[in-house]
C-alpha cells in the first residue's frame, strides 16, 4: 500500500500506510482533539507500553488492553492490589511488562489527584497548549520532532505529580495522539480537516 490509497485515492502519512490498523487509526484518531478523560488516560497507559516497541504492538493488542485493563477506568485501575496484578503479568493478551503494569497503576492514582486539583485530567493536559490543537505544517517525515519543549515540560510536570514511563518523548506522541498536537503532513488530507 502507498501513500495513495488505491481505494480512495487520499494521499496520507506514510506511516499510516503500512497496514490497516494503522490506516484506520491515522484516518479516525491520530489527530482528533480528545477531551474525554478517560480516552485520555487509555492513550497515557499504551502510550508507555509502545516505549521500545512498534504502535503497531499496541494497536493490534489495544482491545485486549481494553478487556484486562477494566475499560481504562483510571478509578479501577487505581484500586488494583496482588491479586490484578498477578493475572495482567500472565495475561498473554497484553505486554507483560511488570514496570509498565505497575506504572498504569501509579498513574491511574495520579490522574486522579491531577482530576482533584484541576477538574478534570483534559483540563490539565490541554493546559499545556492554552486550550487549542498546536498546529504544525510538516512537509515530510524527517521534519516531525521526538519531542518538543511543551513535550519536555509536560512529562516533568507529570512526573512531579507520581507519573511513570511518561518521558518527553511519550508526552509528545500523547500529544500527537489526542490531538493537542496536528502534527499530519501538509499533503496528507487530514492535515487540513484539523487544522
Amino acid at each position: 500500500m502507498s501513500p495513495q490509497d488505491p481505494e480512495d485515492g487520499l494521499a496520507r502519512c506514510p506511516w499510516a500506510t503500512s497496514h490497516p490498523l494503522l490506516l484506520a487509526y491515522h484516518d479516525q484518531e491520530w489527530g482528533v482533539p480528545l477531551r474525554d478523560d478517560r480516552a485520555l488516560f487509555e492513550f497515557l497507559v499504551l502510550e508507555g507500553f509502545q516505549a521500545g516497541l512498534s504502535w503497531l504492538t499496541i494497536l493490534k493488542r489495544r482491545e485486549a488492553f481494553r478487556v484486562a485493563f477494566d475499560g481504562f477506568d483510571p478509578r479501577v485501575i487505581a484500586a488494583y492490589g496482588p491479586e490484578k496484578l498477578a493475572a495482567l503479568l500472565n495475561d498473554q493478551s497484553i505486554i507483560r511488562n511488570r514496570l509498565k503494569i505497575e506504572a498504569s497503576v501509579a498513574n491511574a492514582k495520579a490522574m486522579l489527584a491531577a482530576v482533584d486539583k484541576f477538574g478534570s485530567f483534559a483540563d490539565y493536559l490541554w493546559g499545556f497548549v492554552d486550550h487549542r490543537p498546536v498546529v504544525h505544517a510538516w512537509d515530510s517525515l524527517k521534519d516531525l520532532p521526538a519531542e518538543t519543549p511543551t513535550s519536555k515540560a509536560m512529562s516533568k510536570d507529570l512526573k512531579a505529580r507520581g507519573f511513570k514511563f511518561i518521558g518527553s518523548t511519550t508526552c509528545y506522541a500523547m500529544m500527537q495522539a489526542a490531538g493537542l498536537v496536528n502534527d499530519h503532513l501538509t499533503g496528507c488530507y487530514r492535515w487540513s480537516q484539523l487544522a
